[in-house]
């Protein structure tokens, strides 16, 4: 089935066409420069974003793939988890495509998307595997036993590792998204120049925390001061930086430790980060454990994977989904 998927789910605008499991386009329009002064998303300023941008978006994508409207066979697109004002943007946009052509639309988790990744060509990953999820708004482990759905066995707290990282960076005043600028200064640091916590390393479960290794931080450059702060930068990025890949690979490596599987797979844009990657594959080796790295565009939000997730979601079928709103 040949798919076209909207993700709205935050502040990147995106559409792409997916045919049985092979990417035909997967357009990206990002708004990071749009919020860069602010060091976040502002949720009305990416809603705004994505009313001017969502058809020309689709017009991309659609164009890509050589593929037009008729062409398409379902449409699909994020309706939770999210900012609610950008996720009714691609709510509506799909509805109105689907609609038109009285076609069927199939509405998708976003977190269902970053696990439905792994189903892509050209090496899709079948289940049962372990995924770790790692993105701006959310971080958790997912068991996935089907394509269909996912079991949470673990989940954030309380902040998510990429908004620990985007928070780390404006703290050592670095820009907007805070995670490369990170990695890229870390790269000239020493990752254990400072002692930073890794949230809730003693209690034996399988959630996350990042609010204490934040705090650490704030705390290390206040008692440094202005100057030394500047001086040190460097090694303050890659002492940040290993608290939160260690926190995320040390979870990882608690659940391999309790359950069963064949495979690990890493979903979110935190997933594109070197350290992490390299920490995973280590893991991996040394258990004798296939590893599924999907490629950086793929980490990101994207509307490929949302396709994806898709091919495993009952759609509705015109009219129903005309009652439908964003979660």
């Amino acid at each position: 089935m040949r798919i076209l998927a909207i993700e709205t789910s935050c502040d990147d605008t995106c559409a792409a066409v997916v045919d049985e499991g092979r990417v035909l386009s997967n357009v990206i329009s990002s708004q990071a420069a749009a919020h860069e002064r602010f060091g976040g998303v502002v949720p009305e300023v990416a809603s705004r974003h994505h009313l001017q941008l969502a058809n020309r978006v689709v017009d991309a994508a659609l164009a890509d793939a050589d593929t037009g409207l008729e062409d398409v066979e379902a449409f699909a697109v994020t309706r939770r988890p999210g900012l609610i004002g950008a996720l009714l943007v691609g709510v509506s946009t799909a509805k109105a495509l689907a609609a038109a052509s009285r076609k069927p639309l199939a509405g998708v988790d976003h977190l269902h998307g970053h696990v439905a990744a792994n189903f892509l060509e050209p090496e899709p990953l079948d289940p049962p595997f372990l995924c770790l999820i790692a993105s701006g708004g959310h971080t958790l482990l997912a068991d996935v036993r089907e394509r269909e759905r996912f079991q949470v066995l673990g989940q954030t707290l309380d902040d998510a590792a990429g908004e620990a990282r985007d928070t780390g960076a404006r703290l050592l005043g670095l820009g907007y998204p805070g995670g490369p600028e990170i990695e890229r200064l870390a790269a000239d640091g020493d990752p254990e120049a400072f002692e930073l916590p890794r949230g809730m390393s003693r209690d034996g479960g399988l959630d996350f925390s990042f609010s204490g290794v934040k705090t650490s931080l704030l705390y290390a450059t206040r008692e440094l001061g202005e100057a030394e702060s500047e001086r040190r930068r460097a090694d303050l990025a890659a002492s940040y930086q290993a608290a939160v890949v260690g926190q995320l690979t040390g979870r990882l490596e608690r659940a391999l430790e309790a359950g069963e599987w064949e495979a690990v797979a890493l979903g979110g844009g935190v997933a594109a980060n070197g350290p992490l990657r390299r920490r995973v594959a280590q893991i991996c080796e040394e258990r004798e454990l296939r590893l599924k790295l999907v490629p950086p565009q793929l980490c990101t939000d994207n509307a490929a994977m949302i396709a994806s997730a898709a091919r495993y979601v009952e759609p509705a079928a015109y009219p129903g989904y005309l009652e439908w709103d964003a979660e």
